[in-house]
């Protein structure tokens, strides 16, 4: 590779395609999102590194705090691939975008590039802007050639356009071509109900790129089920802009969803629209911008999910111990992640032999050794057990199994928790454990703001001075169920508890008929598992 292709490379895909992002304007209209300046910041940052062409960042003069988001965008990111677009209107009806105070806004925002939503269904033009449609292409045209002149680039989002090309057909288009003719970069086509199907965007987005001329792009909202689909189906047709959110947030259902658009497009179609080896860098990055709006990953979400590549039944399990593409469309590495097995009552022995594999933990060929782990796996999961939420817990049975015995750091005498009902109605929790170390009886008591957490807290009194590593455990997820076919107060239930070390998380199962000691249980495997991936020799 030369000097120049490594540059352009580096770089990215040319001006050809566009990969537009609008997680900070339209993504951010989600219910339960609510981005700070510094929160976007920061998705700005993430995807610029994965490579998108154009970061749409809101709307300046709209309010202070996209206002704020570009001031502080302009002078603290240096995009290394990404313009910042700034959004706004069409000049208001009667006036002139020179003079109109939220078009100045636009070019006092700084960005290079200007998205205006202009309407293009007739309807909406006459009941929401109550104008006539005369009056809203003059405010298209207007508002696109004064930014033009002023030295930004154009694109138009026609809002309503599906919509809008059903009830008025000629109309609809006529917006697209008065803003292609006024200097549009792009017009993109809206679906901003959602309503649209594949083979009716497909037809629609061919027929207006013929009979205008414009370059077109696709912004797909997810009421049908469909955004993803449109949006590829808008690209069949000719569009050459896609316009998306990370992990498809926004209103109501969302929008088209950025991951699987590109990775679509990049994989299935062969058309590079990332620099080269961002792709690689795609399950991170969504699962770093969940983090920062403080939304759970969607597990099940294609291609970044954590259960994308996560197979369970025996027969799957069976064919990716002979090719693992029989069972996949994709290496996951590809987009960063990685196959998983599930153990489950459904496991086979390929399943555990897959899963030992993963694990590390080797299980030596042994036919009749992965016959007594599968027969212990589903004797266990009768009685209530998961081990596809719990891989420590898995780990620990499958060493148990292959070593002739359980490891043990520690060996439990008893344990109780008491819970004090107070007259002013407060509750105090306590626990003591009384345990066998290092050949040493030890008992402890300590309080907790739950008999749970007063139990986690005792056992750590105890073992701390043997164990100092336990310093470093955090109990982060704590999920309790009452199992199917019992009822009430005899209900067998179990716990799920997932642990961490600063470093790497782990989960644990426990069952049993009452809570606590379905949670004892999960800490005792808690305990055992990080002190094995710590290191420690086990005392017993």
């Amino acid at each position: 590779m030369t000097t120049t292709e490594a540059t352009a490379a580096a770089q990215g895909p040319d001006d050809s395609f566009h990969v537009f992002d609008t997680t900070l304007r339209d993504g951010a209209q989600r219910e339960g999102i609510n981005l700070t300046v510094a929160d976007k910041l920061t998705i700005a940052r993430h995807l610029d590194d994965f490579g998108v062409g154009f970061i749409e960042g809101g709307w300046p003069g709209a309010n202070p705090r996209d206002t704020e988001f570009f001031a502080r965008a302009r002078a603290e990111i240096d995009f290394k691939h990404a313009k910042l677009v700034a959004f706004g209107a069409t000049r208001r009806a009667g006036g002139s975008a020179a003079e109109d105070p939220q078009v100045r806004a636009l070019l006092e925002s700084g960005a290079p590039v200007i998205t205006l939503v202009a309407k293009s269904h007739d309807r909406h033009v006459e009941l929401a802007l109550r104008t006539t449609l005369d009056e809203n292409l003059e405010m298209v045209r207007d508002t696109v050639s004064h930014l033009v002149a002023q030295g930004r680039r154009v694109f138009v989002d026609c809002e309503h356009f599906f919509d809008g090309y059903r009830a008025n057909a000629e109309y609809a288009k006529s917006v697209v071509r008065t803003a292609h003719e006024a200097g549009a970069d792009v017009v993109i086509l809206c679906d901003t109900n959602g309503g649209m199907l594949p083979a009716q965007v497909t037809a629609v987005v061919a027929t207006v790129l013929a009979d205008t001329g414009a370059r077109l792009g696709i912004h797909a909202q997810d009421d049908t089920g469909c955004a993803v689909a449109n949006t590829l189906a808008a690209v069949d047709a000719g569009a050459t802009h896609v316009q998306c959110t990370a992990n498809g947030y926004g209103e109501r259902v969302g929008n088209a969803n950025l991951f699987p658009v590109v990775a679509a497009l990049e994989i299935k179609y062969g058309r590079r629209v990332l620099p080269v080896g961002a792709l690689a860098e795609m399950t991170r990055i969504s699962h770093a911008i969940a983090e920062v709006v403080n939304l759970t990953p969607s597990t099940h979400q294609p291609y970044v999910g954590v259960s994308a590549f996560a197979h369970k039944a025996g027969l799957h399990a069976s064919a990716i111990k002979v090719d693992p593409d029989l069972y996949q469309h994709i290496d996951p590495e590809r987009v960063g992640n990685t196959m998983r097995m599930l153990v489950s009552d459904m496991a086979g022995r390929a399943s555990i032999e897959l899963k030992g594999k993963e694990l590390g933990v080797d299980l030596g060929g042994d036919r009749a050794l992965v016959s007594r782990v599968v027969e212990r796996v589903k004797e266990r999961e009768l009685s209530g057990y998961t081990y596809e939420a719990a891989d420590a817990s898995f780990e620990l049975l499958l060493r148990a199994e292959v070593e002739g015995r359980a490891r043990k750091y520690f060996r439990t005498e008893s344990w109780r928790a008491i819970v004090e009902d107070r007259p002013d109605g407060t509750h105090a929790n306590e626990a003591t454990v009384k345990l066998w170390a290092k050949g040493e009886r030890i008992v402890a008591t300590a309080e907790g703001n739950g008999p749970v957490n007063a139990l986690d807290r005792a056992l750590r009194v105890a073992l701390e001075r043997f164990y100092p590593q336990l310093a470093k455990f955090e109990l982060i997820d704590y999920k309790v169920r009452i199992l199917e076919g019992k009822h009430g107060t005899e209900s067998t239930t179990r716990v799920l508890i997932a642990t961490t070390d600063g470093t790497r998380e782990w989960s644990t199962v426990g069952v049993a008929p009452n809570v606590i000691a379905a949670s004892w249980q999960a800490l005792e495997d808690a305990f055992t598992y990080g002190l094995l991936h710590a290191g420690v020799e086990p005392a017993e």
